[in-house]
């Protein structure tokens, strides 16, 4: 029969919660699976029309739509959760309906685990900040997203504990991200300074809504597991596919260059944003058994000659030996010398 039978299926995988998602539930995750998919493969398209040098933000945000992708599919089919005895039961309500156990995703904390920290990067080096700084921020981020997956997994009014110390980190995050982030982005200006507000303003606003979520569902068991996915679903497409394509349509008039990043074209050691200067391998004047060859480097090509009056005269020295070439108006001319002489051509 058609429709979607994941749960049905699935349900035989692992133990199941009195209180869990439904079909609708389970319809939407569906949904924002696809958002997540066709997302994945714009950022990625969109990063072939730029310069390998310039796609770094694409790369990146395409991985986090991708990895949410993965996430809600599992969440979709009733995969990657586990039950867990509810802190208040609330037998009044005919939301939770006294339901003992709340099914919880474990898999959700696993991709906030991953995308989080690469969102943040993205934010970050937008603003140029330095890398000690973003590293200590994604350690901020990861210590929030531990602390509300064991609070979440803990049955007991200590979980509350841990929504604290999370609360703590990610107002580390928020600071990083409006004071050191803000200032490094207003200094470098133009596009750096509006992308990152942009993003940034999107970003700080979105996740502070995340721990009342996270109040109202796993901690205190007050809405429907199929209202959880549907709040966490909206905060998870605008935190990741509007934040992405902000980004990276904003990183369209930025050039790496701005943010510090030195980024190097397979087989040169061309830097992001540097057009027409090539670092050539074999410089002018490399001694190579004591010879010396004298030739101009010209947009990274040796030319080992020297033109005079448009001729081209080329001398070849061996084994120590040291050749003077003459100009000869009109002609060209080639000499060697023996070991150890000295030849005029």
């Amino acid at each position: 029969m058609p429709g979607n039978h994941a749960l049905d299926t699935n349900r035989v995988v692992a133990q199941h919660a009195n209180l869990n998602i439904t079909t609708h539930g389970s319809d939407w995750f569906f949904t924002v699976c696809a958002i997540m998919g066709v997302s994945t493969l714009v950022f990625m398209g969109l990063a072939m029309t730029k310069p390998r040098t310039h796609r770094l933000f694409h790369y990146i945000t395409a991985g986090i739509t991708a990895v949410a992708c993965i996430s809600y599919w599992t969440m979709g089919s009733g995969l990657g959760q586990t039950p867990i005895q509810a802190e208040f039961v609330r037998p009044g309500s005919s939301k939770v309906f006294a339901a003992g156990t709340r099914e919880i995703f474990y898999v959700r904390y696993i991709d906030w685990f991953v995308t989080t920290p690469l969102l943040l990067t993205d934010l970050l080096l937008t603003a140029g900040l330095p890398w000690p700084t973003i590293l200590i921020t994604i350690l901020a981020d990861e210590i929030m997203i531990v602390c509300g997956l064991v609070g979440a997994l803990t049955q007991t009014s200590y979980k509350w504990g841990y929504w604290v110390f999370g609360m703590f980190a990610f107002f580390f995050v928020v600071y990083e991200l409006v004071f050191d982030g803000r200032r490094h982005a207003n200094a470098l200006g133009g596009s750096v300074q509006r992308t990152f507000l942009h993003c940034g303003v999107l970003t700080i606003f979105l996740w502070f809504l995340y721990p009342i979520a996270w109040g109202l569902a796993e901690g205190g068991n007050v809405i429907h597991p199929d209202s959880e996915a549907i709040f966490y679903g909206i905060l998870d497409i605008l935190a990741k596919p509007v934040f992405g394509f902000l980004l990276v349509f904003g990183h369209n008039k930025i050039d790496p260059l701005q943010l510090g990043l030195s980024i190097r074209e397979p087989g040169g050691h061309v830097r992001a944003g540097e057009k027409g200067h090539f670092q050539s391998d074999n410089p002018a004047g490399v001694a190579n058994n004591g010879a010396t060859n004298h030739g101009t480097i010209n947009n990274g090509i040796s030319d080992n000659g020297v033109t005079n009056n448009g001729n081209t005269h080329y001398g070849a020295a061996s084994h120590g030996a040291t050749e003077h070439v003459a100009p000869d108006h009109g002609t060209i001319a080639h000499g060697t010398t023996a070991p150890g002489t000295t030849g005029h051509i």
